[in-house]
């Protein structure tokens, strides 16, 4: 089986589960399989957004980020669920323990989706024997679907996964790039967004092939660095490692501040609030992240000390968003005696690129006309200072969301979560 693998290179997986959240619901409801699903936020408002649906609801064209009075009307037996992610963080921790049985080389991207270097693996059977393997387990034990690109990098692992959906197993070969990406769209690129696919077409790129012959004084002029590496990956050439250790594994970005004096001030508390939100924003957004949860930690005079957390429907990373929910929860854990510090932490990461908010259109309209300006402030502050990145100290996870050692799997494990489990309160001394 060792004459399989590379001598030199590498075998990448890029284990991508299909629709999960609609995927979850079902292997919880049973009763819910074949059924036009979706997931939306405000599920009571028309102007919910969907955040995924089942591939029966996308026979009816019903589509991610959809307005959901849009969806209803394409698909008038649509069945609409409020997503619940303490189940789903369940099911992903599952999937991912199953990954690591594998191979320790395993790189959580988000929450539903990562990468594995099986190089070493060729006991366990041939790149493609493993895929078929893990695509079965996490079928059988899970009941959860899955589609894998296997490659010898993680740009074209990543590329595969995509091409066969749902249960597809895709083998993408650095030969094949050529034939089979070239002729694509640079937008069906991974990497290539709308705006920049927007961008390329400025200076005649319109295909993957274009952008993998394209000028390279143009592209850096263009877009920068990333220009370049958009050529090396349009080339199928990527050399970034699988890392265990990489953004999408940290759990939390956190700044708390000692008061200089004991403050039992509501104003003053708000203003801490207001200078820690701001420092935790800019560290989640120069690390691409966002918080699906914010905990406050309370430090009173006489030492006790308190956290308190609010898991959250949207993920965040505003400013304003991170102060208001912050307040919020000060204002329903502070007992009234004199604070000595104050900490913020944003938890539970997702990277931007995978995050899909659930907002109302309107919303939605004014966060898109602020990015610009709080993006030009951000890159300010980051030059010039004010000393607002500083290291501080993380919350640890909550211990019933680390990885176990049981390696057996089953999805009754859904069965314990409720359907609504929005905050969690943990308190010492």
């Amino acid at each position: 089986m060792k004459q399989m693998y590379p001598k030199n290179g590498k075998v990448i997986l890029h284990v991508d589960m299909n629709s999960f959240y609609a995927s979850v619901e079902m292997a919880y409801d049973p009763a819910l399989k074949g059924t036009p699903l979706a997931i939306a936020g405000n599920v009571e408002e028309r102007r919910g957004i969907i955040v995924t649906c089942s591939y029966e609801a996308r026979k009816f064209g019903v589509k991610t980020t959809m307005p959901l009075w849009e969806a209803k009307k394409l698909c008038p037996n649509l069945i609409v669920k409020s997503p619940n992610f303490d189940r789903y963080r369940s099911a992903s921790i599952r999937m991912f323990e199953l990954l690591r049985q594998y191979t320790d080389l395993v790189e959580p991207v988000s929450i539903d989706e990562g990468y594995m270097d099986i190089s070493g693996c060729y006991r366990l059977g041939s790149p493609l024997d493993i895929a078929q393997s893990i695509q079965t387990r996490i079928l059988n034990e899970l009941d959860l679907p899955c589609s894998i690109g296997i490659a010898p990098n993680k740009f074209l692992a990543k590329m595969a996964s995509d091409m066969k959906k749902p249960l597809g197993i895709t083998v993408l070969r650095k030969r094949d790039v050529k034939k089979i990406l070239w002729p694509l769209e640079s937008s069906e690129m991974h990497g290539v967004g709308k705006k920049t696919a927007e961008k390329l077409k400025t200076i005649g790129i319109i295909t993957i092939g274009d952008l993998a012959n394209g000028n390279e004084v143009q592209l850096k002029k263009l877009l920068g660095i990333n220009g370049l590496r958009l050529k090396e990956r349009a080339n199928g050439n990527d050399s970034r490692p699988v890392d265990p250790e990489s953004v999408a594994d940290f759990k939390s970005i956190g700044n708390s501040t000692t008061l200089p004096k004991d403050v039992i001030n509501q104003q003053e508390l708000f203003q801490t609030l207001d200078t820690l939100s701001e420092k935790v924003s800019i560290r989640l957004k120069r690390k691409n992240v966002l918080a699906t949860s914010i905990a406050i930690t309370i430090r009173y005079k006489d030492r006790k000390t308190i956290t308190r957390s609010k898991r959250l429907d949207n993920p965040v990373y505003l400013k304003e968003e991170i102060a208001s929910l912050s307040k919020q929860l000060l204002l329903k854990a502070w007992n009234g005696y004199p604070i000595r510090l104050l900490g913020i932490t944003g938890s539970d990461l997702i990277e931007q690129d995978q995050a899909v908010k659930q907002l109302d259109l309107f919303s939605y309209q004014k966060e898109a006309q602020k990015e610009p300006l709080l993006n030009v402030v951000s890159l300010l502050q980051e030059k010039y200072g004010k000393k607002i990145i500083e290291r501080a100290g993380l919350h640890q996870v909550d211990p019933d969301h680390q990885i176990g050692t049981e390696t057996s799997f089953n999805k009754d494990f859904l069965r314990s979560f409720p359907n609504n489990a929005d905050s969690n309160h943990k308190e010492n001394k």
